[in-house]
């Protein structure tokens, strides 16, 4: 039998990876660049804790010694007595660090809010995992946690109730809106490539003092309001609230809160605004909002004013909310620029990551949202 030369093996393989949708020659951002270049991540999943940037900073307190590796394989739910398999004994009952992943694709309907503990790191790449139902994930006093490659959509509210927490105990909780993931007290969160959609509040609220949170690489899309970071206007706590929103694709049919802020410092970067109905970013109660290098498509008809602004004529006056390089398409502005260059945002080397230019947003967000991750190439 005759051997196939070395250099046509290599021709051959090359041109099946080429082919292939999950290896695009696109240019990948900084985070992704950082793990998805390795075509064995599957081997090496907790490289991707080194890889945030922004207000979370590195996720090194989820990785190292003493992790627990998790994998779901029953997609049923039971809030009060979480069975092991199911996410929820992953996400709530496990002590210390655990890094959770899922054995086949699943559709996991909640039957109550979904409370994911400190240290625990969800990855859903690899399979296809759809979350639904009341509540959704609820990351409430909480610290270092991960959300990955998830899609979360209809979610619906909830009355009071009461699931299974840490060690054992019977926590109760209040009323749930219906957001697809919501922070309180929350701290050091990095949530990255989820697509969420059509939920019955919204899509992400950062609230009552949370903080050190990065939200990146998302698809938000068919939503009323998309992102609320900061709780109320009478929640002082969030003046302390830091938030880095980056390579996150927003729509289609978004109609507000892109995200809305309230009081705190929301560094606004490298995003794709494809259309809003009321406005893409605003706020109330003062807050600091650099938006830097996005890419704002207006929407044919209607409104094409990125901002929305709320508060009397001399409180709007002392708000630091500018535009940094922006790129603005079909008429849309931004105006009444106030406090330039009041919203750095002052990273330190670990969080620090170089905004890429406005022009190759569509570029560097063409794969927010989940990923389709091979067994065998590249993410």
């Amino acid at each position: 039998m005759a051997t196939i030369p070395w250099c046509f093996k290599l021709a051959l393989f090359m041109a099946i990876l080429l082919a292939s949708p999950n290896a695009s020659v696109a240019k990948k951002n900084v985070i992704d660049k950082c793990w998805r270049e390795n075509p064995r991540w599957r081997n090496h999943r907790q490289q991707l804790a080194m890889c945030s940037v922004g207000f979370a900073g590195k996720m090194a307190n989820n990785i190292g010694k003493g992790v627990t590796l998790y994998k779901v394989t029953d997609p049923s739910d039971d809030p009060l007595n979480p069975k092991l398999g199911t996410l929820r004994h992953g996400a709530t009952m496990i002590k210390g660090k655990v890094w959770i992943t899922f054995k086949r694709n699943m559709n996991i309907i909640l039957q109550r809010p979904l409370l994911i503990s400190s240290f625990t790191a969800i990855d859903g790449r690899g399979v296809d995992v759809h979350i639904t139902g009341a509540g959704c994930l609820l990351v409430y006093q909480a610290t270092d946690v991960i959300i990955h490659g998830l899609r979360i959509h209809h979610c619906k509210s909830q009355p009071p109730s009461s699931v299974m927490g840490p060690d054992s105990k019977v926590i109760p909780l209040g009323q749930m809106d219906g957001d697809a993931i919501r922070l309180v007290t929350a701290k050091k969160v990095w949530i990255d490539h989820n697509t969420l959609y059509e939920c019955q509040d919204g899509l992400l609220d950062v609230t009552r003092g949370s903080t050190d949170v990065t939200i990146s690489n998302n698809w938000f899309r068919n939503q009323d309001k998309v992102m609320l970071l900061g709780h109320d206007d009478g929640h002082l706590r969030d003046r302390n609230m830091k938030a880095t929103v980056i390579f996150n694709h927003f729509g289609p049919n978004c109609n507000q809160r892109m995200p809305r802020v309230r009081h705190g410092l929301a560094h606004v970067a490298n995003n794709l605004y494809q259309g809003w109905e009321q406005y893409a970013i605003g706020g109330s109660m003062s807050p600091s909002i650099k938006s830097q290098a996005n890419y704002f498509i207006a929407p044919k008809l209607g409104n094409k004013e990125v901002t929305w602004r709320q508060g009397s004529q001399a409180d709007k006056t002392s708000w630091k909310f500018y535009s940094v390089g922006d790129v603005f398409e079909n008429g849309a502005s931004f105006s009444s620029q106030t406090g330039l260059g009041g919203a750095k945002p002052n990273y330190n080397h670990e969080q620090n990551f170089m905004v890429a230019d406005a022009k190759t947003v569509k570029e560097l967000t063409r794969s927010s949202g989940v990923l389709q991750c091979s067994r065998t190439l590249k993410c």
